[in-house]
């Protein structure tokens, strides 16, 4: 028997719906971020921070190019959040296929 309030309605029928655990806004973002190569901090549950910028994703885990240093595969389970970092200006060029170039000779 559930609760009546003042009207006599029973509040049973007037629960709302939980929201969502994934908005699938994820893959859009991340996609966004790579095209751009706008630089990042990934920010890992262990509180070490990396930048640079997100050059591939998928379902499991993301790849962090950086400048100077190795580029890094990461787990999502290990990434406590990714924010834009402001601090470094964004790419002015992008990276290109090298072999895609024309040789000097």
């Amino acid at each position: 028997m559930g609760f009546k309030g003042a009207g006599g309605t029973s509040n049973a029928h007037k629960t709302k719906t939980p929201p969502p655990d994934d908005t699938h806004q994820e893959a859009a973002y991340l996609k966004a971020l790579g095209e751009k190569q706008t630089p990042v901090s990934i920010k890992l549950m262990g509180g070490e921070v990396l930048r640079g910028w997100i050059e591939y994703y998928d379902r499991r885990m993301v790849r962090l190019t950086r400048d100077g240093a190795p580029n890094l595969f990461i787990f999502k389970h290990e990434i406590a959040y990714i924010a834009e970092d402001l601090a470094t200006k964004p790419r002015t060029e992008k990276i290109v296929n090298r072999d895609a170039l024309p040789r000097r000779k």
